[in-house]
């Protein structure tokens, strides 16, 4: 590989579009590339290892602040670590409360099945509970939006 790698390549070695890259650049998460004289962004080895981190880091589900907080650290390498294993604690007490709420939307979902015995929709059980929040409506962590995303 060469050390010197212009955006697309650096896209399809590291599965990033291209429009992340700028994004990430623009927030910090990377270094300024450095420039030829056409304007083309051109990327070194290390850029592609911090892309690698931060998709890494989104794919745990750490949002772009924590990931910041986390390449901070690591560009610190004799720093005590910490604080990165406080934010991971955290991030894994938080993820293991979304996954316990899931659950138990799960489990409500599961008893509303059970009860549909087919018929007309007035009588449905399913339908007439779906109008009735419960204690469990929205405690699963997520914002309104991010469910609805995965409905477009």
């Amino acid at each position: 590989m060469s050390d010197i790698l212009r955006i697309g390549q650096v896209a399809g070695l590291t599965g990033c579009s291209v429009e992340s890259i700028r994004h990430y650049e623009k927030l910090g998460l990377l270094r300024p590339p450095k420039r030829s004289a056409q304007g083309y962004r051109y990327y070194d080895q290390h850029s592609v290892e911090r892309i690698g981190f931060i998709r890494h880091g989104r794919a745990l589900g750490l949002d772009l602040h924590t990931i910041q907080a986390l390449l901070n650290l690591a560009d610190n390498p004799d720093a005590d670590c910490t604080a990165a294993d406080d934010i991971a604690s955290h991030h894994l007490e938080q993820l293991e409360q979304r996954i316990e709420a899931l659950q138990a939307l799960a489990d409500e979902l599961r008893q509303l099945v059970h009860q549909c015995r087919g018929g007309h929709t007035r009588d449905c059980r399913i339908i007439q509970t779906l109008f009735q929040p419960t204690e469990t409506t929205n405690k699963t962590g997520f914002r309104e939006s991010e469910f609805e995303q995965g409905l477009s």
